[in-house]
């Protein structure tokens, strides 16, 4: 991990180049035959299936029936290791597969769930045998995976559960006391993650079996949205567990759950894209039959912008998400450990650690950007968006629990800035020489302001601006919190705002590093849809990040008006613009996909 792009937050700072990110477009053709069998089964077999998923008498044999379909199609062992019962693939080839499969909202909750949070802890902290005990079923549908952290009371505060974990008088067993909230899959799993702490003081993780002794779930949750999933209470009366179920150390628990929950995160931006693309699907299906005033809808330039926007979203969300995962990916191959060493997977789980703020991104970003596509769908179908027969009407409720699953977006955005600054006053990245450095450029006049050459050239201008508007709403803020410790955790707008920051650099810059790179491998004649989806992705979310930082700029200062135009001084240097005619774009943009009936690049 020694290069400076693997490392995780750098790209706020640091310059990447368009060869050292994972796109789509990187993908071999086995990954694109896996996500290819998931998108059929999907669309074939679960679609078929929504209305006995929805429905409370049917749904938990219809997730059971699937999921086992799902086993059998080998969708679910994408990442399990071959000696454990699965095809050893990568985290991008996953999450392309999540992604294929995500066309149901509700299944696509049951499936993420076993394949993430329900089996991940198993990989990544447990024993030799454990592994061998239950890898091969989670790998196959055998066995169906789930997660327990939340308690009441307990919820962005996970850490604070009061279920407890004593031994047994003899030392042979584990016996568990407390209870669990909005346990996704739990009214059908054979094998449940859950967190307690050892004599009420030691945070630690369990492998609870369905079967246990003590254990029991509550009725069904009667949910807003994703109805067609198992969420229930989890509850543990003296559940007895043999010693050896303990899941990585006494103690370190946090290890467990926080960095699964960095997978999850990442893994639901997945779904999220999953989601904008079928939402795209559906309206320029719908768009193409509606007809008005003589003709169909999609004739008209406002649905027409609709449209382009789904497909704006789609394409920054699927540039940012497989960015991550191949840095995640590249950082693994680093590991010298090898695989069958116990401290391999102490060090795969380093390498996650590492892109917590890469995997916030994509998961506020993600569930923001489905929030946004859905919504347009709903104005699309017009008052058909409303009734139930159209699947827009059920998406526009299911979307809502993604900006809650996984650490709401408001602790996400806490956990952006606040990862950045806690890495740089460890030392573990440098905040202060860019800032010190753009300070310098300020001063002398030194930040470009004219187009670069080439193709995107003001694209390229505008992603070293976008970098230094994000080194600066860093910088101020850094300063103010040297000199006192609470300023940050004081102020959490101004975090969010800072957050906000973050997320446009990394969606532009991802855009635009994936599209520079596609046109190197393709020409630039194969990458006309893409190079119109980058130059609206940049312009806007430069146009963004300045108002964001002139926001930042006032908060900081505190009605400080010396202090605040002297930070506006200083900022105005950072300004740069450009006419761009988004109109004429979204219209072009809107004709090709009109044209393609779906999400399709070329």
């Amino acid at each position: 991990m020694a290069d400076s792009w693997r490392r995780g937050g750098r790209f706020l700072f640091e310059e990447t180049a368009p060869s050292e990110v994972f796109t789509y477009e990187d993908f071999d053709e086995e990954s694109l035959m896996l996500a290819d069998t998931a998108s059929k089964f999907a669309l074939k077999e679960v679609l078929s299936r929504s209305a006995k998923l929805e429905a409370n008498e049917t749904k938990i044999e219809t997730n059971v029936e699937l999921m086992k379909m799902a086993g059998e199609l080998g969708m679910l062992m994408i990442e399990i290791p071959e000696e454990y019962g699965g095809l050893g693939q990568s985290l991008s080839a996953a999450m392309l597969v999540a992604e294929s499969a995500a066309k149901q909202a509700s299944f696509t909750t049951t499936l993420m769930c076993h394949t993430g949070i329900g089996t991940l802890p198993i990989l990544f902290f447990g024993t030799p045998q454990q592994k061998e005990k239950y890898l091969p079923k989670l790998a196959s549908g055998e066995f169906i995976g789930a997660y327990a952290l939340t308690e009441a009371g307990y919820g962005s505060e996970a850490l604070g559960a009061k279920t407890t974990a004593v031994k047994s008088p003899d030392g042979k067993s584990w016996i568990l006391n407390g209870s669990k909230m909005f346990i996704t899959n739990a009214g059908f799993a054979d094998v449940f993650s859950v967190y307690a702490k050892i004599d009420g003081e030691h945070f630690s993780a369990f492998i609870v079996e369905k079967d246990t002794p003590g254990l029991s779930t509550g009725p069904e949750e009667h949910k807003m949205g994703i109805k067609g999933s198992s969420t229930r209470e989890l509850l543990l009366d003296n559940a007895t567990i043999p010693v050896e179920n303990l899941l990585g150390e006494a103690g370190k628990g946090h290890k467990v759950a926080l960095n699964i929950l960095n997978l999850g995160r990442l893994k639901l931006g997945l779904g999220s894209l999953g989601a904008c693309k079928e939402t795209l699907r559906y309206s320029l299906q719908y768009a193409a039959e509606r007809k008005q005033f003589g003709q169909s809808i999609d004739h008209f330039q406002l649905i027409r912008e609709k449209l382009a926007l789904m497909a704006l979203e789609t394409y920054a969300v699927e540039s940012m998400a497989y960015r991550c995962s191949g840095a995640i990916d590249n950082a693994v191959k680093q590991i010298t450990i090898p695989k069958d060493d116990p401290n391999y997977y102490t060090a795969k789980v380093d390498c996650v650690e590492e892109f917590a703020i890469e995997a916030s991104i994509l998961k506020v970003y993600g569930s923001e950007a489905q929030a946004r596509s859905i919504d347009e769908g709903v104005q699309l179908f017009g008052g058909y968006g409303f009734i139930e027969e159209y699947p827009v009407c059920s998406n526009y409720r299911d979307a809502r629990i993604t900006r809650i699953f996984e650490g709401t977006n408001e602790i996400n955005r806490m956990l952006m800035p606040g990862t950045i600054m806690r890495r740089a006053m460890k030392g573990q990245l440098d905040l202060m020489t860019p800032v010190m450095k753009l300070m310098s450029e300020i001063k002398q006049d030194a930040v470009p302001k004219d187009p670069a050459p080439g193709t995107l050239g003001r694209e390229a201008t505008a992603i070293a601006v976008l970098r230094r508007l994000a080194t600066f709403g860093y910088g101020v803020p850094a300063q103010k919190a040297m000199a006192d410790p609470k300023f940050l955790t004081d102020n959490q707008i101004l975090l969010e705002q800072i957050a906000d920051l973050t997320m446009d650099m990394y969606a532009a810059e991802s855009s635009y590093l994936r599209t520079l790179k596609t046109i190197a491998a393709k020409g630039e004649d194969a990458c006309r849809i893409p190079i119109l989806l980058t130059q609206i992705i940049v312009y806007e979310k430069l146009r963004h990040a300045q108002e964001l930082v002139r926001q930042i700029c006032a908060n900081v200062a505190g009605g400080d008006e010396a202090e605040f135009l002297r930070n506006r001084k200083a900022m105005s240097r950072l300004a740069y613009d450009y006419p761009l005619d988004t109109m004429r774009l979204k219209t072009k943009l809107a004709e090709h996909f009109i044209e393609r009936g779906q999400y399709a690049l070329t």
